[in-house]
Parts: C-alpha cells; sequence; structure tokens
C-alpha cells in the first residue's frame, strides 16, 4: 500500500465514509475546490460527504501528510546512517502518529554531545555490558578494570555507564509506549497555591488543593489551572498517582534485573535513577502538552459551535432600524438604516445625567421614527441599556394610537466597540465618528446578525471559553471555516453584499471580493450571474466556485435567485418543462413540481442528490436556512441584579455555552448561569443538547448572589435545585460569574467563598474574554 492509499483508508475510517469517497474529495480539494463548494455541488463525487466529514478529512489530510513527509525524512536519515534494518522499516512503517515516530527515531537522532556519549569515547560500553550480562558479579570488581586517566575512580565508571544504560532506556521507543500508557491510566494532575499567593490569586481558590485524574481533566479546569500556574499564583504537577514505585519497575522491567545478585540490584537502582531523573520529566512534559492540545481542542469547539449559532442567528429582515448604543455620561448614540442598511440619519441623545435632556431625546427618537418609517430599535445590552429601553418604550407611547409603534429589541452589543475603531469602519464610514459607527453595527446586526458580525473579528465577539489561551493559529483558522460555512449556507445577495461578506464566498476572497464590489459601484447592480466574468482577476474558476453562493433578486435570470448552480439550470429547465410551465410560475406556485420524480432526470452529467437539491430548491427558491426571528421580554421592573429574587420567572437569551452550562442574559447587565444540571429534567452531558447561542428561553432564578454578582438560574420544569442544594446532591457542581456584557474585557476577580471541592467559580471569573 502506497503513502496516498494509507492515507485514504485512514481518513475513511475515521469519518465512517468509504475509500472512494475520500479519494475524490481529496482529488476535488487538492485541485483548489472549497469545502463549501464539494459539499453542495459535487454530492455524486463524493457520495454526499457532508460539510462536517469534509472540515475533518482536510484537517486529517494536513496532518497524515505531515506524518508520511517526516516518515521519508527519518527513513532517509536512518539509512544515510546505514543503520536501517527490515525490522526497523516495519516499525517505522507502523507508527500512526508523529509521537510514536518520534520515538522510534530518537536512538539515531543527530544530538548534541551527551554524557552518554563522553562515556563511550572513556570506554565505559563494555562495562555496562558486563554487568547486563553477569548479574551475580559486583559492579565494582568489574568496574576497576576499566580505570584509566579519563575514569579516576570505581565510582566515576559506574556513573559513566549508568548513563549509557539511561540513554538506552529513554531511547527505547517500547517503554516509552508503556510509560505512556501506565500515565495515561494511573497520571494525577495536581494544583498547589505557592505561598504568599491567595489574596493575587483569589479567583482560582479552587485549584489551590486540587487533584484529579490526568484523563478525566475537563477542557474549561485544565484551561483555568494552566492560566493560574501561568500567572504565578499555583503550581501544577502530574504524576502518578500510585507513585515512582510502579513507573521504576516499568522501567526495570526492559531490563529483567529479577535476582538478588549484585548486578542485578545496580540495574534495578539505575532504572529507578532513570525514571526520576530523566524519564518522570519527559513523560510529564508529553501529558502536558497532550492535556494542553486535549484542552484547547474542546475549547475551540465550543467556541466554534457558539459562533455557528450565532452567525446563523435569525435576521429580523430588511425593515429600517433605528439602532441605539446607550451611555450615560457620553449619551445614548441613534443611527437609523434603511431597508439595505444604508445609514440615513445620525444623532445623539443625552436623556440621562449630568444633561437630563429626556424630552430632546423623546422628540429626536419620534422624528426619527416618523421620518424614516422606523419598523424596528435596536438597543445595546451593555451600560445603560434597561434605562435606554425603558425611556424609548416611554417615548413610543407618545405616538397617535393609529401609527404602529416600532418594535424594540434588545440587541448583543459584543464586538461593536471593536468594530467602530477599525480599519474596515473607517473606511466603510470615513466622515462618521467613531462612537456613532457602533450604533449603526447595533442596528445592522438586527436586520442580519450574519453580514454584520463577519465584519468583526470572531475572537473579539465574546461566545468562547478561555479563547484567549488557545492556539491562535488553530483557533482562527476554527474560526474561519466556521464563518465561510455560514455565509455559504446562506447565499449572499451580489447587489447589496459589503467586501467583508463576499470575501468569505466559496472561491473568492478578500482580493475578488473588492473587485466585485468595484465592479459594482462602477458599472452599477449585476443583471446576471455571467456578469460576474467581467470582474477583473474573477475567472472561469472563480466562477464556478462562487457563482452558486451568490443570488440576484429580479435579475434577466429567475434561476440566479437560487442555490441551483449555473452549470445544472440545463437540468432545472428540463425539469421546469416536464410541468408544462414557465419557470418563473413553477418557482412561484411549485405544487405541480411535487409530481415529478427525481430518477426521470437523472442522466450521466448529474446524479439524483443534484435532482432532488434543484427541485428542493425550485419549491422554495432562495430559502433561507435560519430561523424564524424571535427576541426575549424582559419583565418590567427587573433592570438590575438587585431586583433579582429566588424564585421569579423571567425569560432571556442565551449569549454563550460553555462546557460546564450557559449563559443567560435576562435584562440586568449581568448574565445568569444555568448549569448542565439545571438544563432539563434528565442527565444532560453536552449542553448543546440542550441550548444554542441566541436561543429564546424560559428560566427561574435560584440563587443571587449580589456582592460577587453571580445569578443562578434554572431551566428545569420543577423550578430547580439552589446552587448549594445541587452541589450537595451533585458532588459539587461549577458555578461562578460569567463577565458584565459588552465590556470587552474579563471582570476583576471577586473572592469567592470557601467551599470544599467547587470547581467552577474560579473557571467562571477567568473564562469569557468578551
Amino acid at each position: 500500500m502506497n503513502t496516498a492509499q494509507r492515507i485514504v483508508r485512514t481518513i475513511a475510517t475515521e469519518i465512517a465514509a468509504r475509500p472512494e469517497q475520500v479519494q475524490a474529495a481529496i482529488a476535488l480539494l487538492d485541485d483548489g475546490a472549497t469545502v463549501p463548494f464539494v459539499a453542495r455541488y459535487r454530492k455524486e463525487a463524493t457520495g454526499g460527504l457532508d460539510d462536517t466529514q469534509l472540515r475533518n478529512l482536510a484537517e486529517r489530510m494536513g496532518y497524515l501528510r505531515e506524518l508520511e513527509a517526516r516518515r521519508s525524512t527519518i527513513l532517509d536519515s536512518i539509512r544515510s546512517q546505514d543503520k536501517l534494518t527490515d525490522d526497523l522499516a516495519r516499525a517505522i512503517a507502523g507508527a500512526d502518529t508523529k509521537a510514536a515516530l518520534e520515538d522510534i527515531y530518537l536512538p539515531y537522532k543527530p544530538k548534541r554531545r551527551t554524557k552518554a556519549m563522553i562515556a563511550r569515547e572513556k570506554g565505559l560500553e563494555p562495562l555496562l555490558e558486563s554487568i547486563l550480562a553477569d548479574r551475580n558479579a559486583d559492579p565494582e570488581t568489574l568496574a576497576a578494570a576499566y580505570l584509566s586517566e579519563a575514569v579516576q575512580d570505581t565510582k566515576s565508571a559506574l556513573t559513566g555507564a549508568r548513563d549509557i544504560l539511561a540513554e538506552r532506556l529513554c531511547e527505547d521507543a517500547e517503554l516509552l509506549g508503556a510509560l505512556r500508557n501506565f500515565m495515561h491510566q494511573d497520571a494525577v494532575l495536581s494544583a498547589t497555591v505557592i505561598p504568599g499567593q491567595e489574596d493575587k490569586g483569589a479567583k482560582f481558590s479552587d485549584y489551590f488543593h486540587h487533584r484529579e485524574p490526568w484523563s478525566k481533566v475537563p477542557s474549561h479546569r485544565a484551561l483555568a489551572m494552566l492560566r493560574a500556574s501561568k500567572e504565578g499564583v499555583v503550581t501544577v504537577d502530574i504524576a502518578p498517582d500510585t507513585g515512582a514505585a510502579r513507573a521504576e519497575a516499568i522501567v526495570a522491567r526492559r531490563l529483567n534485573p529479577a535476582g538478588s545478585g549484585a548486578g542485578d540490584v545496580w540495574l534495578r537502582a539505575a532504572a529507578g535513577w532513570t525514571w526520576r531523573v530523566k524519564l518522570a520529566t519527559t513523560m510529564m512534559m508529553d501529558l502536558f502538552s497532550d492535556l494542553r492540545s486535549r484542552a484547547h481542542d474542546e475549547a475551540i469547539a465550543v467556541f466554534a459551535r457558539n459562533l455557528k449559532d450565532l452567525l446563523l442567528a435569525a435576521p429580523a429582515g430588511p425593515r429600517a432600524t433605528l439602532g441605539l448604543d446607550p451611555g450615560i455620561r457620553t449619551g445614548v448614540k441613534a443611527a437609523v438604516v434603511d431597508d439595505t442598511g444604508k445609514v440615513v440619519a445620525t444623532e445623539t441623545l443625552y436623556p440621562f445625567q449630568p444633561r437630563n435632556d429626556l424630552r430632546g431625546a423623546q422628540s429626536a427618537i419620534l422624528r426619527l421614527v416618523r421620518q424614516h418609517g422606523v419598523e424596528l430599535i435596536a438597543i445595546g445590552n451593555g451600560t445603560a441599556s434597561r434605562e435606554t429601553e425603558r425611556m424609548v418604550a416611554d417615548t413610543l407611547a407618545l405616538l397617535p394610537k393609529e401609527q404602529k409603534a416600532p418594535s424594540k429589541v434588545v440587541v448583543s452589543e459584543a464586538g461593536a466597540s471593536v468594530y467602530s475603531a477599525s480599519e474596515l469602519a473607517a473606511r466603510e464610514f470615513p466622515d462618521l465618528d467613531v462612537s456613532l459607527r457602533g450604533a449603526v453595527s447595533i442596528a445592522r446586526r438586527l436586520q442580519d446578525p450574519l453580514a454584520e458580525l463577519v465584519k468583526i473579528e470572531p475572537k473579539s465577539i465574546g461566545v468562547g471559553q478561555y479563547q484567549h489561551d488557545v492556539d491562535q493559529h488553530r483557533l482562527d483558522k476554527s474560526l474561519a471555516a466556521v464563518v465561510e460555512d455560514a455565509v455559504n449556507a446562506v447565499g449572499v445577495d451580489l447587489n447589496t453584499a459589503s467586501a467583508p461578506l463576499l470575501a468569505h464566498v466559496s472561491g473568492l476572497g478578500p482580493g475578488l471580493a473588492e473587485a466585485v464590489v468595484a465592479h459594482r459601484d462602477a458599472k452599477g447592480a449585476f443583471r446576471s450571474r455571467k456578469d460576474l466574468l467581467k470582474v477583473a482577476r474573477l475567472g472561469p474558476r472563480a466562477f464556478e466556485q462562487c457563482a452558486g453562493f451568490l443570488r440576484i433578486r429580479d435579475g434577466q435570470e429567475p434561476l440566479d435567485s437560487s442555490s441551483v448552480h449555473p452549470e445544472a439550470y440545463g437540468l432545472a429547465r428540463r425539469i421546469v418543462a416536464a410541468c408544462g410551465r414557465d419557470l418563473r410560475a413553477v418557482m412561484a406556485d411549485p405544487a405541480a413540481l411535487r409530481r415529478l420524480r427525481p430518477e426521470d432526470f437523472v442522466d450521466d452529467s448529474f446524479g439524483l442528490p443534484t435532482v432532488r437539491d434543484i427541485l428542493g430548491e425550485l419549491e422554495k427558491p432562495g430559502r433561507d436556512p435560519r430561523p424564524a426571528f424571535k427576541t426575549a421580554v424582559f419583565a418590567d421592573g427587573v433592570e438590575d441584579i438587585k431586583d433579582l429574587k429566588p424564585g421569579m420567572r423571567l425569560e432571556g437569551t442565551v449569549t454563550n455555552v460553555a462546557a460546564f452550562g450557559a449563559f443567560v442574559d435576562v435584562g440586568v447587565h449581568q448574565d445568569g448561569l444555568v448549569h448542565v444540571s439545571q438544563l432539563a429534567d434528565r442527565f444532560v452531558k453536552d449542553p448543546h443538547e440542550v441550548v444554542k447561542a441566541g436561543d429564546v428561553v424560559q428560566v427561574r432564578v435560584t440563587e443571587v448572589d449580589i456582592p460577587r454578582n453571580r445569578i443562578g438560574l434554572s431551566m428545569r420544569k420543577d423550578g430547580g435545585a439552589t446552587a448549594r442544594q445541587d452541589r450537595a446532591e451533585r458532588g459539587n457542581a461549577p458555578r461562578g460569574k460569567p463577565p458584565a456584557r459588552g465590556t470587552g474585557k474579563a471582570q476583576p476577580p471577586s473572592k469567592p467563598a470557601s467551599q470544599t471541592g467547587s470547581l467552577g467559580s474560579a473557571l467562571l471569573d477567568a473564562m469569557k474574554q468578551r
């Protein structure tokens, strides 16, 4: 089996697909196709692999290709040393991870001058062989024969022999594998506070005296302890739970020192020394690396899943919207955007202290509503949000009864300030004050969250856990894939989309996106998808990748408003012809499609999956996969954490989902936590099984901790237990303080009360850098 076949078979097993599916997908991706394009328009070739399978395939393909390249390099290196045997070649060929491959290569890897090398130069390797050969002989007596000008006493001779033995053991691939397996099963992660750091690291108090099995440490606890260690609050260690004796025995077993002779005693001592001085550190670093990698994988997956939910949140649609960015001393920034998102008016209102110009603010809002036909009012959820919402409600009550009042909606403003100060915002609104750009962003993200949020660096949106602690390259790559999948799943209006949104369309990228917008500005709206070929530098290959994801409303070609790819227009027209009606008539009234058999339209170019996709698209052309628009209604009179009382039933919006529960905005400037045990009346392993970011949920307040600014919530039908009761029942469940919303910063730590065994407060204090 050659290298390419081995990669194909490995991936096929991992993603539950057939080798021929994987082979076809790899060929398409290598040829420059994007994951969204392959998932949507090449189903026949890949056998219907979905975007998740294709993302996993692409990631594993990169890893396995690097593994094969490294395997080839190692073989060449050992071969050049004339040390490659058939057994060694088979072992290298059988290594299925980079770690296993490097273990095998260790003895042959070029290295700096070591103590073992120096001992060999002094002629001490035969001494070690003598001890291994005659276990009953006294090593001291054997060492006496190796004294020289370079080796002046038997102690030095035996030390040199031990150095050689230690190097052999540290380069023994079979031994390293056995030790890893042992440590994976037996190792314990422990954290201990550094004396004098108790006050500085109060937010990490749950980890001042903490132990748990290495294999069971969840991502959020691992990242919390690693951060505490980085900040100099705790020391973190990984060691065998059963102590060093068992590890030393595993090392000694490679030497088979079962007897009671002096040689066996010496070998056992040397094996113990090798574990304590050499291998224990190596194993600990390996396990730290594995733990960090595992924690990063889980944290990145949580962030990616939350980001996808947020990007695919329900849009309010193309309706004139007034965006309000609340503020007290600096005023409430107001911006009106029309149904296309164009800014038509801006203003700054001062209804609160110190100006207290309530009447002027209300007059301005009523004027903006009347002049621009405002249907929606988007209110940012940061400082003074509830005060602004109450002011807007009082203002709308002043409208004449015959005039329909706009709907007011509280919108997450996470990342709005980052966007406002960005180079992109400056190019988009060169004449608009930075403070007013945030109000525009808030209004637009209500109209279409996806179109607006793609302008903000994903890490600034604030839906992850410890996103600033994880591998930033891997995080950026994962989040870019999420944005690309979301944008292409929804589709993009070619004549209204911004360059940042177009940049995420399959086959475009930032350069071509700017070229598309420049062409549109110079030549006017695109009348058909074919016009894209007139854009500078946009050739047939890019057109093939992007065309199906771009929509043109009311254009020359009706199918341009659908997700039917231009390459399949002929097939679509054959299907329409079978209905005996005009294309536009069928797209407006698709009932005639339901009597057709998809199998009748399969040909050499298009298989059943494509035919079914086209039938579905003709039935609901340009359909949006996002849910219907819905927003939470906050309770009147509940505007601050001090207004909350245990037992209150409230409506709120899920703002973030972590491994241990969900955060819910109930309108008091501080998200409450629904612990995983309080999400449902059944056991919930993964909170994402129950909720996702953006969901509107009903909750009951179970606990209010005003000094620590913490809110406990429950979604259980029985109302839920209090956090204290639940910890008693379930074994100290995580709990704690999420950050305030809209600040872009973590909250300062507050010292939690002593709770034996509690693992959540430090996590929640430290997690969401928003």
